[in-house]
């Protein structure tokens, strides 16, 4: 057996200690597990999002019936309830619902339409000429034929907007997996790396820091790289709302 040592640069020396904690990251987190999850949650919860918020925008926006300018204000007040009130009850329901330990919890609330989205959607829908919606009635197109057809191609910056809060929300979602899962199979990305952390690191000490750095890295490169090839559809899709032709 032989032993060689060779004397390395520091920029040698710099890169093979990242290397090390990548690889060690990889070899003690199920990294592609978490990020799997993470995906999971950030489709359902992007198709739940935009598909409930633009059809409830477009009923308070384009259609008229009875009770809409309460029902409107009603949502906005939902807005106005802090989460924490929220927090317990909702709990109680999914766990009623025996959805505890699921993943459930982490996407279903998307299908109800957030206040805040909803507002954003119909301020835009609000914007857009009557004209096209009556030439549309009088070619023969019903309600959900203009809806598909005609609004959701105009609105397409706010989606856009929409979208990337989601993605945002859901990626970073810490609260939620805390209160719902139980089982390390589940964890999402940022809640994996959590536990990672409370497992390898210890008060006052820099024990493990290296490799909870490399993997809080690795998840922050899509968020990277949605603030740089998506930040011009989300100051469009701001800007433009709320403007009336």
């Amino acid at each position: 057996m032989t032993l060689e040592l060779e004397r390395s640069n520091q920029l040698e020396a710099w890169w093979a200690k990242i290397r090390r904690n990548y690889r060690l990251t990889f070899d003690h987190i199920p990294f592609w597990r978490y990020l799997g999850t993470s995906v999971f949650l950030v489709i359902l919860n992007l198709l739940g999002t935009l598909l409930s918020c633009s059809l409830v925008a477009y009923s308070f926006a384009r259609l008229r019936w009875p009770g809409r300018g309460l029902c409107f204000t009603l949502l906005l007040a939902t807005m106005m309830i802090p989460a924490q009130v929220t927090m317990i009850p909702q709990f109680l329901i999914m766990q009623k619902l025996g959805w505890y330990n699921t993943l459930q919890p982490l996407w279903i609330a998307s299908f109800v339409a957030p206040a805040f989205y909803v507002f954003l959607l119909r301020q835009f829908l609000k914007g857009i000429p009557r004209d096209l919606e009556d030439a549309a009635r009088l070619n023969g197109c019903g309600f959900l034929r203009i809806y598909w057809h005609i609004m959701l191609p105009l609105v397409r910056p706010t989606l856009a907007a929409i979208a990337i809060f989601t993605f945002l929300t859901t990626w970073n979602d810490f609260m939620a997996p805390l209160i719902y899962l139980a089982d390390q199979r589940l964890y999402s990305l940022s809640f994996g790396l959590y536990a990672f952390q409370v497992q390898v690191t210890q008060p006052g000490t820099a024990k493990g820091m290296g490799m909870v750095m490399a993997g809080s890295l690795l998840m922050t490169l899509p968020v990277i790289a949605i603030f740089f090839f998506a930040q011009r559809y989300f100051l469009r899709g701001v800007t433009l709302t709320g403007l009336k032709s």
